[in-house]
């Protein structure tokens, strides 16, 4: 799990988002109610797809663009039950919710160095993409 997640409140705008993004070299942000609850998550695909691409202002709020349902795990899981969880809803990024709170986030990334196993993580990372865009197909190359 990577601590220090990065935030943004429903109402702030997709630009101010994307340079949130950019500036912390991530692919994603939580949105979190003003509890700092996480509510949502807005990727960079979702501002490039429905933001920037249907031609969306670029200061409208991002909650409009934040994908849900926001599927999260818990700080007890084992990083197994994690990747399981994130193939089962084809979701590339798993935030870590403790007590409503967020705690952290574990991304495909994290599963790939951390299971040591170049061939599972490939396989599951194949399992995620397959399963948010079926009309593309996988294969193994000669």
């Amino acid at each position: 799990m990577t601590p220090g997640v990065v935030t943004a409140r429903p109402e702030e705008s997709a630009l101010s988002v994307a340079r949130l993004m950019r500036d912390h070299r991530v692919g994603s942000v939580v949105i979190v109610d003003p509890a700092g609850s996480p509510v949502a998550m807005v990727t960079d695909r979702d501002l490039a797809v429905r933001v920037f691409a249907e031609g969306i202002d670029a200061g409208a709020a991002v909650g409009e663009s934040a994908s849900r349902p926001l599927v999260c795990g818990e700080p007890e899981m084992e990083l197994d039950e994690a990747a399981a969880l994130m193939v089962q809803h084809r979701v590339r990024r798993l935030p870590v919710v403790d007590a409503g709170r967020l705690a952290g986030i574990v991304t495909l990334d994290d599963i790939a160095v951390r299971s040591e196993n170049l061939e599972v993580a490939q396989k599951m990372t194949a399992d995620v993409i397959e399963g948010a865009l079926p009309q593309f197909y996988f294969h193994e190359r000669d």
